[in-house]
Order: C-alpha cells, then sequence, then structure tokens
C-alpha cells in the first residue's frame, strides 16, 4: 500500500493539511489513518477574525459552523462587549466537509504501531510506504516542556426556552474560583442551543466531569436557562507552557518524522487556541506537499522553533500567572487585560503583539504580588520539573 503523503492521525491539524492540499490539488495522492471512526473527534475550535488573513479565511470559511460578530466577558468588576468577530469550527461540521474531501482517502479504526519519515506500520502488521509521513496523534509525552493546564468540561444542551445571548460569553469569571483561574465559556449555537464549558487555569490536569457537569447545571440555572436536555458533552486539557526546551522536545520520539498539531507544540502559548497554528501549517505543508518525508521534518521542525521563539514574552506572561499570582486570585490577571485597548487584544490573541503592547502589558501596578512578578521577570526561565509533559483529553 503506497500514497505520496500519510497523515498519522485525523485530528484539527492534519485534517487541515488534507483539506487545504486537495483543495488545491484534487487527484493529490494523500492518506489520512485515525483509529477513531470520524474525523476531529468531539471538540470545537474557535478563533477570532484578527487570527487569520483574508486568503486564510476564504479556504477555511466552508469548515466554520458560527459566527457571531461580537463577544462579552464579564469579572467580579469589569464586563465588557468586544466588538470583534469570532467563529467556531465544529467536529461534525471538520468530520462532514473534509471526510467528503477525502473521500476514500481516509483509513478509520487504525491503530499505527511505528512510523518514520516514508513509512508506517499498522498494529496489524500492514505496511504504507510514503514519499512523507506527518505525525499528528497530539501530545507526544515529552519530558522537555513545564506547563500549567488550561482544563475544560462542556455540555452541549437543548434549553426549554431561547437563552436570549446574541454572541459568546467568552469569560464569566463571576463564579466561584475553584482550582485556580475559572471561567464559564458560553457559545449561543441556535436560539435555543448552548455550549457551556467551565474552565480552569489550573496547576494540575486532573478533572472531575460528574462534579463540574453539576456545577454547570446550577450555573445554567443562575442564568435562568432551563435545560431540557443535554445533547452531548466534551472535554480537554491543553498545555499552558511556562518554559522548557524545544529542541528537546523535538529529540523526543520518531527521528526525521514531520510533526503536526500538539505533536508538534503548534498553539497560542497563553490561550491554548490551536485553529491559526494549524491553518498556517496547513498553508506551508501545502506549498511544499512533494517534498520527502526528511524535508517535511525540517520545515514542520524549523517552524515549530520560530514559534516558541516569538512566543517568549507569553510565556514570561504565563510564569507570572501561575507562579507570581496566588490561584484563587489569577482572575484578577485577566481582568486587568481586558481593560486595555481592543486592538492590542486583538493582537494578543493572534500572537503578533508590538513592543509598546508588551511595555503597556507589563507597566503600571500588577494585579500580582509585586515581589513574586519582579522574581519572573527578571529571574532566568524555571527548569523543566521531573516528570512534566504536554497532555490533552
Amino acid at each position: 500500500m503506497r500514497a505520496d503523503l500519510v497523515l498519522v492521525g485525523g485530528g484539527l491539524a492534519n485534517s487541515l493539511i488534507a483539506y487545504r492540499i486537495l483543495t488545491e490539488e484534487p487527484d493529490f495522492p494523500l492518506l489520512v489513518v485515525e483509529r477513531q471512526t470520524s474525523l476531529g473527534a468531539d471538540h470545537t475550535w474557535s478563533f477570532h477574525d484578527s487570527d487569520l488573513t483574508d486568503e486564510q479565511r476564504r479556504w477555511i470559511d466552508p469548515l466554520i459552523a458560527h459566527s457571531w460578530p461580537r463577544h462579552e466577558l464579564r469579572f467580579p468588576r469589569r464586563r465588557r462587549v468586544i466588538e470583534s468577530g469570532y467563529n467556531s469550527v465544529s467536529s461534525a461540521r471538520l468530520h462532514g466537509i473534509v471526510g467528503a474531501t477525502l473521500g476514500d482517502r481516509v483509513l478509520f479504526g487504525a491503530e499505527v504501531a511505528d512510523v518514520s519519515a516514508d513509512r508506517i506500520r499498522l498494529a496489524d502488521g500492514v505496511e504504507i510506504r510514503a514519499r512523507a509521513v506527518i505525525d499528528g496523534r497530539g501530545d507526544p509525552g515529552a519530558r522537555s516542556l513545564a506547563v500549567g493546564y488550561q482544563k475544560f468540561v462542556g455540555l452541549f444542551v437543548e434549553l426549554s426556552t431561547p437563552h436570549g445571548l446574541d454572541g459568546p460569553i467568552l469569560m464569566d469569571a463571576t463564579v466561584e474560583q475553584l482550582d485556580g483561574y475559572r471561567f464559564v465559556y458560553t457559545l449561543p449555537l441556535t436560539e435555543r442551543e448552548l455550549l457551556i464549558e467551565d474552565t480552569y487555569y489550573s496547576d494540575g490536569p486532573d478533572l472531575d466531569p460528574a462534579r463540574i457537569g453539576i456545577e454547570l447545571r446550577s450555573y445554567a440555572a443562575r442564568q435562568g436557562w432551563e435545560i431540557r436536555q443535554v445533547t452531548g458533552r466534551e472535554s480537554g486539557v491543553l498545555p499552558i507552557v511556562l518554559s522548557g526546551d524545544i529542541r528537546a522536545f523535538w529529540a523526543d520520539g520518531a527521528i526525521d518524522v514531520a510533526r503536526s498539531g500538539m505533536r508538534g507544540a503548534f498553539f497560542h502559548p497563553t490561550t491554548g487556541y490551536s485553529l491559526p497554528e494549524a491553518v498556517a501549517l496547513a498553508d506551508l505543508i501545502a506549498d511544499a506537499r512533494r517534498s520527502d518525508g526528511r524535508s517535511l521534518f525540517r520545515l514542520t521542525r524549523r517552524h515549530s522553533i520560530e514559534l516558541w521563539d516569538r512566543g517568549r514574552f507569553f510565556r514570561l506572561l504565563n510564569r507570572m500567572l501561575f507562579r507570581a499570582a496566588d490561584p484563587d486570585l489569577r482572575y484578577r490577571v485577566f481582568e486587568r487585560f481586558y481593560g486595555l485597548p481592543e486592538p492590542l487584544i486583538r493582537r494578543f490573541y493572534a500572537g503578533r503583539l508590538k513592543w509598546t503592547d508588551k511595555l503597556r502589558l507589563l507597566l503600571g501596578r500588577p494585579p500580582v504580588p509585586i515581589g513574586r512578578a519582579l522574581r519572573c521577570l527578571f529571574a532566568p526561565s524555571p527548569s523543566v520539573a521531573p516528570g512534566t509533559t504536554t497532555r490533552r483529553g
């Protein structure tokens, strides 16, 4: 069995790579190998209008399930509406459109036992040869990154009456602060359907879905929303990187194999958003789609290191959040941040801060103890704790 390009894993990153290539060259001989029975698993990926270029937005537009012209933030001492577009891609939409585009070029229910730059071996012994292989199977289990965690449990709910929202609530931090910085994230899908997620910026990765499900039902009741039925669930644990060695991260695992998604550390270092980086990587791979495996390895490794270098300031902010702020007062960091001008907020999410933005974020009285803030600012990056790894649920 053979294909020019084999994409191991059918998550967001590899699905977008396949879709981007096939929209340019419909007959390109690629193959997606996924162990589940659908693409994307049970996830929702969101992004701001300003996260993508106009050209990127054009090609990804068919995959967008929902768009809103504005979104809201709620904190104990601040409530604000941001007049900036926000969009979501659902796993159902991803599977439907990318799956139809792939046709028979996707192999579901296939467990991969081994990968190299130009072939993979399945658990049943079948070998698939290729000009190039890209590994996008999520967390590689590396011990080279020190991280905190953004973790969440979400319920898709149908209400008895309309919810009354005209846009998402990206953060409602008026809830009780538990297990670090906690907020509820709400997407209005139809006039009676919502995705409600309980989210934590936490020191540990553990989740209690049963308890959080009860918390979410209680939150909905306080908003005056009567849940008629729960139609779906999703959960996840995303890394918030504090420090590490990106070259050591790439040295772990299969030698000379290109990577995508979480496996290549392609995500925003503070927000954990992965769709904008997945889109950028898909553009890069589409332009180099006839390269051999080792060439794609060098390309994706170099792109990951460049992203890491650009994220140095964000990792400093992460250390101030996780190391300087008391867990139950971390919300104050975000409460202050969302008082800043909208253009700065948009550049923050897009990962394109100006030097003046960085000064604006650091100047003034920080919403954390000043001594701890200064230690985070001037001390060397903390070493990686033994056994620390990136994880995703």
